[in-house]
This record gives C-alpha cells, structure tokens and sequence, in this order.
C-alpha cells in the first residue's frame, strides 16, 4: 500500500518526503506514475484541454565565458580573439524585427560569464534595447550570470538585480541550474558560480517579485538520486517566496547532450530514453507541487516524446525558438515553427494556445513569412 499512499499524498499536492520521491523515481510503475501527473496536471492548469506555447527568440549577448562548462560547445576564452564576439544593436534589431514580424514579443538573452562585462555593459544594452523596442521583454541572463556581474562588479546580489530590473530586465530563466549538487558542478562546470550562489540570486529574485523559471539538465555524471534532490531544493527554494509573489513559473527538464563536447572525449555520451524522460517530467509534477507549469523541451527529445510527455504531467511545450546556439552546437537537430508546434499539440489531443513568459495568452496571427 506504501506506493498507493504516496500517489494519495501527491494528489493532494502534499509535500512528498526525500524517500518517498526517490520511490517515485525508484519503483513507481511508469504507467500509474504517468496517470498520476496527468491526473494533478488536469487538477492545477488552469484549462486541461490547453497545452501552450510560446514564439520568442535567444540571442547570445557574447560566446566568451570562464565558466568551464564541459558540455558547451558554443563558448570561447577570452584569449580566442578570432572567434569571440559580443552582439551589437545593430544585430539585436535585425533579430528583434525578425522576431516580431513572426508574431513574437519576448527576447532571451543569455550570454556567458565574459571577464569585463560588468553592471554598467548590462544596463546600457538592455535600457537601449527597451527605448528601441519597448513592447519587447527581456527574460535574460541565468543566476550564474547575475552571480558573475555582481562579483566583478562589486555589487550585493539585491543591488545587482535591482540595477537590471531598473534597465528593462523583466525576467529571469532558470539557466545555470544544470544539477544543483557542487560535486556534479565540480565535474561539469568547474569555475560556473555554486549552487549556493544560484539559489541565493533567486532567492533574491523572488524576494524582489521578479519572475523566474527552473530548470534542470540531467543524463551525464550525477545519479539518479540527485537528480531528485536538485527538484526538492527547487521545490524548497520556491516554497519561501513571498505570498503573492511570481516565484518559479515554469520547471523545464531536459537531456545533455553530448557531441562534441568535453564530457563526450572523457567518456561521458547521451544516453537518450524517452521512457526515462516521461518520468523524469511525471516525477517533476509530482514533486514540485507549488509549480504549476512544467515544460516538454521538444528540442532535445524530440515531437514523439514531447507529444508523450503531455500525458504524463507536462502542459506546455515552450517556445519555437527561432534561434538557439548552445544544444544545438552539442547535437540537439529538432525543430519546429508555428504552425509545426500547434500541430504536434492538436496531434496529441490538445488545444494550443499562444502564451507570453508570464503565461498568459496572447492571440496568434498566422503570417506567411515563417
């Protein structure tokens, strides 16, 4: 009976004990535990039927970083002349008015942890871009990157995000995340900012009501078990936002991959499951019981699995991403465009709706420029 309990306890949306995730991950027969997370998804969305979407665009804001991360192909050193850049308005406008004839209004920018770029770079860029397209948000920069700006800069967390915010930053992702374990990070990412670090900038962050979302990057050298403990640290962190508060919006789970990277020249390869990944989302609903939205990321498993997983506790498929440059340089080939992500929702049995990075719904204008 002991599994039947927990399965009652996460109907109820309970907070699930360390033991009884594990058992979630551990022991759960995938088709109830499946049932389950469709059963909560249908209770606390609020329109079952519904699966949203989203049309934005990410922009590298430079590929030059420090962080080490060993499953980024897209990074430089600071010594790579040749190959380092660093995005000009001029490039950012071209992009925008691109992405806002597609129907799109948000802008994720991430960059990396570039040496000089301090507070005074990021005000400028995004106060630019907010005078030049002021209908357009910015979702930018993860906590390792906020952690980065405000070493170099000298600056508390607080004051960091309060400068940003004032520029035009409307949004936080949840980028960075990666596995929220300093041994794996060690691994991984050996000079990205801790765990600590990232928790305390949204901490911080939902603290200051500023949106944020979640992430978690799994399938490379951290067991199965801290897989679970990065989701109860989510869980816990968002459980001491404020009342009222934005919190975490969304969790978006999604697989490494591994061509070309450092990880795979020291043995560590993707190993792709999409039964592993229908759990991995069916575990996330059910243990991040103060999220409401958890995210199919398409783009590293595929229309199949994604379709699959909006059965199995995940109600949005995130956006078509007109450009993104990191997984894709480690291997991930999907795509989708408007009319390909709606379809793939209808094909599965829902209704898609166009959203914004605060979910919510936006009306979509077909064009024919896609």
């Amino acid at each position: 009976m002991r599994g039947e309990e927990i399965f009652a306890k996460a109907r109820d949306r309970a907070t699930l004990t360390c033991d009884e995730a594990y058992w979630l991950w551990e022991e759960a027969p995938l088709e109830r535990l499946a049932a389950v997370a469709d059963e909560v998804r249908r209770n606390v969305v609020p329109d079952p039927n519904v699966v949203t979407w989203q049309i934005d665009r990410n922009v590298n804001i430079t590929n030059v970083c420090i962080s080490g991360c060993k499953f980024c192909n897209f990074h430089c050193k600071p010594h790579q002349t040749e190959q380092a850049f660093i995005t000009t308005i001029e490039e950012y406008s071209r992009k925008i008015d691109r992405m806002l004839e597609l129907g799109g209004n948000q802008l994720l920018l991430q960059g990396g942890l570039h040496p000089k770029l301090g507070i005074e770079f990021y005000e400028e860029l995004f106060s630019t871009l907010k005078s030049l397209y002021p209908q357009v948000r910015l979702h930018a920069l993860g906590a390792p990157e906020v952690a980065h700006i405000a070493r170099i800069s000298n600056l508390p967390t607080r004051k960091t995000l309060e400068r940003l915010v004032a520029a035009g930053l409307d949004s936080l992702p949840g980028a960075g995340a990666e596995i929220l374990c300093d041994d794996v990070r060690r691994a991984i990412s050996p000079a990205k900012p801790s765990v600590q670090e990232w928790i305390d900038v949204m901490a911080e962050a939902h603290q200051m009501n500023l949106p944020t979302s979640a992430t978690m990057m799994y399938g490379h050298v951290e067991t199965p078990r801290q897989r679970i403990d990065h989701l109860i640290t989510i869980r816990d962190l968002q459980a001491r936002c404020p009342e009222g508060n934005w919190g975490f919006i969304a969790f978006i789970p999604w697989i490494f991959c591994s061509t070309g990277t450092r990880l795979e020249s020291e043995g560590i390869r993707s190993h792709f499951s999409p039964l592993e990944y229908v759990r991995v989302i069916a575990v996330s609903r059910l243990v991040l019981n103060n999220i409401r939205n958890i995210q199919a990321s398409w783009l590293t498993v595929g229309k199949p699995t994604a379709q699959l997983t909006l059965h199995s506790g995940a109600n949005d498929m995130g956006s078509i991403m007109i450009e993104e440059n990191v997984v894709s340089s480690a291997g991930a080939r999907n795509q989708f465009d408007a009319e390909g992500i709606q379809r793939a929702i209808r094909e599965a049995g829902f209704v898609p709706r166009l959203r914004d990075q605060l979910y919510q719904p936006m009306e979509y204008i077909a064009t024919n420029r896609e």
